[in-house]
């Protein structure tokens, strides 16, 4: 995995909005978004938070440059929690399109972060 990964919106004030699902691809988005924090992509930030409308985190979310959502499924709940609160997304990116089947098993390993993570490098 590459250090400080740059989002493709070149830009150093980018939001990461991940899904955090009661589901294996939800789990594995919310570590992939804390990953790309932690690795200086951008500032994980709260998607429930957008979605009960809460004002400061809203405009937290309208003040950064690019947006990125992390979604576990094709549900897409972090996007449209997102464009539902007038946020355009910029880059968008679904855990199971990477090739992770969803199931509800909780217990992700550090194997699937790790190999998920390395393709969501390689599209960002």
């Amino acid at each position: 995995m590459a250090d400080k990964v740059k989002c493709s919106c070149k830009s150093d004030n980018v939001g990461i909005f991940p899904c955090a699902s009661a589901s294996n691809v939800g789990q594995i988005s919310n570590k992939v978004g804390v990953e790309l924090a932690k690795n200086g992509v951008g500032t994980m930030m709260c998607t429930v938070g957008i979605g009960g409308h809460r004002p400061g985190l809203v405009k937290s979310a309208e003040g950064c440059d690019c947006i990125i959502a992390i979604d576990g499924c094709p549900v897409n709940c972090a996007k449209e929690t997102l464009e539902h609160a007038g946020i355009n997304v910029d880059t968008h990116i679904v855990v199971t399109e990477l090739g992770v089947k969803k199931d509800y098993n909780l217990d992700i390993t550090s194997k699937q972060v790790k190999d998920a993570m390395e393709k969501v490098v390689e599209i960002l």
